[in-house]
């Protein structure tokens, strides 16, 4: 069965894939953790509760053994003949109203006049007195006839201060840990109850953790990180992920290519980029974008923009259609070459009917110089282009946009001071970007002498030069349109700008671009029409120093005001 469309497979993990996921991992450590941070801290809890209580008992039965020693019935009984007859009731009433496990009064030689086991009476007492006979306090944990005990040993002493007595108050170590017993199952019910907690919520945070990491350990999202950054860094086309504030989380390489764009780009808004404007518009915008063409410094890229989720981000992928967009200019030009030659055959055949025509009706005279006529008009062109171009591919180029300005009624003509001798364009300046540059201004003249030939008097004409002028390629078109607006002249390299309806602005900004490219210049002037310049620099390609032009003459002619230069 296979699913739904849209969606992708994920194997369900093993169960031994489980035990090794990170998340497994991670719970395992956390139990662990959690586990020790309790024990810990129920045993520090029992140490703090076990001192505490036998602090209590010792301060207990040292009041309990001050208080009876302190007592005027104990010191007129040990001055008596028979002490235990007073002291045995008299230390069974304190042991029972202090809550001491054993009261016992001795003599100054450790014989028993009370006990808490009538037996004992008379028989020495089980500790250390050397102390309290000396005027001090005993305090110890002995083991006695009762087992082991927390006691206290207290002289009683007569109106002179003498040690007649001794008296010995106890609390069995059995029932100091019988009032623990209370305490240490309450916090054994506390450690485990906050064990129990602590381990839901571990197991909880993994679970989460676990869907997250679709159940992969770390090695396997170790290779799976590796695997995504050396994809994201080969793939050609760029990749730009943007969050949902619109700055930068990931960009690769290919992206950093093709926007021109280098160093850390990583937390910084788009806005910051320095991206062209339009490009930064189409970036920021709401609206998803699909194969919209854009340049940027040096390529013409197509962009397309996806959002991940509501607020979440957008992903930004970037083809390079820069060698296309080329290519594209190319097969413009070779078509309006054929449709050029088309028209030209077709003219032909006219001319040839007419030579036809004359020779039947025996004007043979007039055929002859028909004929010769339109072969110097044909021919007049072609000569002046061949001498002074010897680049041939702009040589072609101009004839071919020639006919093409005939047959839409323009004159396209070229200066007398124009020469390119063959051989001087250094091969760093490829002919793609002189057929970019030159068919694109001719293109745009023509129309423009079109456009402005209602109010221009005489035919649309456009006027080329092209020569190297000091070390660079000067190519200068003008036309007899209606100009270009001042304040329009930063705007004219700008990608959608145009004056034609459903133009797409690109022309004139393919030339910007390809000049800048080429460490060269644009300018835009005015005389009859529009006028724009492009000075292009030779370089040699062994030296990079500049070549000058061969006829080593002339510099630019006309008035030029309202310049604009782009670099």
């Amino acid at each position: 069965m296979h699913p739904p469309s849209g969606t992708h497979p994920r194997p369900y993990p093993s169960p031994r894939r489980r035990l090794r996921s990170l998340a497994g991992q991670l719970f395992a450590v956390q139990i662990v953790i959690v586990a020790a941070v309790v024990a810990g801290g129920a045993v520090l809890a029992y140490l703090l509760t076990a001192g505490r209580a036998e602090d209590s008992a010792r301060h207990q039965v040292t009041a309990a053994a001050w208080a009876v020693a302190d007592s005027p019935t104990v010191r007129e009984a040990a001055a008596g003949p028979d002490p235990s007859r007073l002291l045995q009731p008299y230390a069974a009433q304190v042991q029972s109203d202090t809550g001491v496990d054993f009261v016992t009064v001795m003599d100054t030689h450790g014989i028993r006049w009370a006990h808490r086991d009538p037996a004992q009476i008379g028989r020495p007492f089980l500790g250390h007195i050397d102390q309290a006979l000396a005027g001090g306090t005993v305090t110890e944990t002995y083991t006695g006839t009762l087992g082991p005990s927390v006691r206290v040993v207290a002289p009683v002493l007569d109106g002179q201060h003498r040690v007649v007595a001794l008296v010995s108050a106890g609390i069995k170590v059995e029932s100091i840990s019988e009032r623990l017993r209370g305490p240490l199952l309450a916090l054994v019910g506390v450690a485990l109850a906050a064990l129990a907690v602590g381990g839901v919520g571990t197991y909880l945070a993994n679970a989460r953790l676990r869907r997250h990491t679709h159940g992969m350990g770390a090695a396997e999202l170790s290779h799976l990180y590796e695997y995504h950054q050396a994809t994201l860094h080969s793939v050609r086309e760029g990749l730009v992920l943007l969050d949902g504030a619109q700055r930068v989380v990931l960009c690769n390489d290919a992206a950093h290519e093709l926007l021109g764009l280098s160093g850390e780009l990583e937390g910084l808004a788009v806005s910051d980029l320095g991206l062209p404007e339009s490009l930064t518009l189409a970036l920021l915008g709401p609206a998803p974008v699909r194969d919209e063409v854009h340049l940027t410094a040096e390529r013409v890229v197509v962009l397309n923009t996806s959002a991940v989720g509501p607020g979440l981000g957008t992903v930004v992928t970037l083809r390079d259609h820069t060698e296309l967009q080329s290519l594209s200019g190319e097969l413009d030009s070779v078509r309006g070459f054929a449709d050029a030659l088309s028209a030209q055959a077709h003219e032909a055949s006219n001319r040839l009917h007419a030579v036809v025509s004359l020779i039947e009706l025996g004007r043979h005279r007039e055929a002859v110089e028909f004929a010769t006529a339109e072969l110097a008009l044909a021919q007049q062109l072609t000569d002046r282009v061949v001498a002074a171009v010897g680049e041939p591919v702009l040589a072609a180029l101009l004839l071919g946009k020639a006919a093409q300005a005939a047959e839409r009624g323009v004159e396209l003509t070229l200066t007398d001071d124009s020469r390119i001798d063959d051989g001087v364009l250094p091969a760093t300046l490829s002919p793609r970007d002189l057929v970019t540059v030159l068919g694109n201004l001719i293109d745009n003249a023509v129309d423009a002498a079109i456009e402005g030939a209602a109010e221009a008097v005489g035919p649309p004409e456009v006027t080329v030069t092209a020569r190297v002028d000091g070390g660079e390629l000067l190519l200068r078109i003008s036309d007899t349109g209606p100009g270009i607006d001042p304040q329009a002249a930063t705007e004219v390299f700008r990608r959608g700008w145009s004056t034609k309806s459903g133009g797409r602005g690109l022309g004139l900004a393919l030339v910007a671009q390809t000049a800048r490219r080429n460490g060269g210049t644009v300018e835009v002037g005015r005389e009859r029409g529009a006028v724009l310049t492009v000075r292009l620099p030779l370089r040699r390609p062994d030296t990079g120093a500049p070549s000058p032009g061969r006829d080593g003459s002339g510099s630019e002619s006309g008035s030029e005001s309202e310049l604009e230069r782009v670099r």
